[in-house]
């Protein structure tokens, strides 16, 4: 036996027909009309598209291909630093950043205050280390806060989590 389908006319009603080759839409008075279409992943694209290169270099954005790249640990460590020792966060807030004798360390010389200054808020103007073994870091930072220059030393070592503390620390002496 064959089994024959024919589609029959639609009948006339006030109703406008929906095309019988699609699910009908949803009629639903409780939600928006439609839900705007979705952004596809970045983590997927960046994978298959070219980097994109900005036709006019004056008026370009930083896109995520183009930010700037992480922060060195030294950086880091000599902005943590400068804010705790100019007293603009509590030493505690490098507790988990440093070892016992630096903590103790950073401690006793945030009592002092070496690089508060008044007036203009000090800044780190130039960084340089040494790397005296695999692993750590001895790092000098200049200080700048309006007209004067103060110093700063740190050393970093990279745990076994291979995380950078701060092992010591130490100021220059206060003009």
């Amino acid at each position: 036996m064959n089994k024959v389908m024919s589609r029959t006319a639609p009948k006339a009603t006030n109703r406008t027909p929906h095309p019988r080759h699609r699910p009908p839409t949803r009629h639903d008075t409780r939600r928006p009309g439609g839900a705007p279409p979705r952004k596809p992943s970045i983590r997927g694209l960046r994978d298959d598209m070219p980097p994109v290169v900005p036709r006019n270099t004056d008026t370009a954005r930083a896109t995520p291909e183009t930010a700037l790249p992480p922060a060195r640990p030294t950086d880091l460590f000599a902005d943590r630093l400068l804010a705790v020792l100019s007293g603009q966060r509590p030493v505690h807030w490098m507790l988990r950043h440093t070892t016992g004798q630096a903590y103790d360390d950073l401690t006793r010389l945030a009592e002092r205050s070496p690089l508060r200054t008044r007036g203009a808020r000090p800044v780190v103007h130039d960084i340089g280390y040494y790397v005296p073994a695999e692993g750590a870091l001895e790092v000098f930072a200049r200080i700048a806060a309006g007209g004067q220059l103060r110093a700063l030393a740190f050393r970093l070592e990279r745990g076994q989590d291979l995380r950078w503390r701060c092992t010591a620390v130490e100021t220059g002496p206060r003009p």
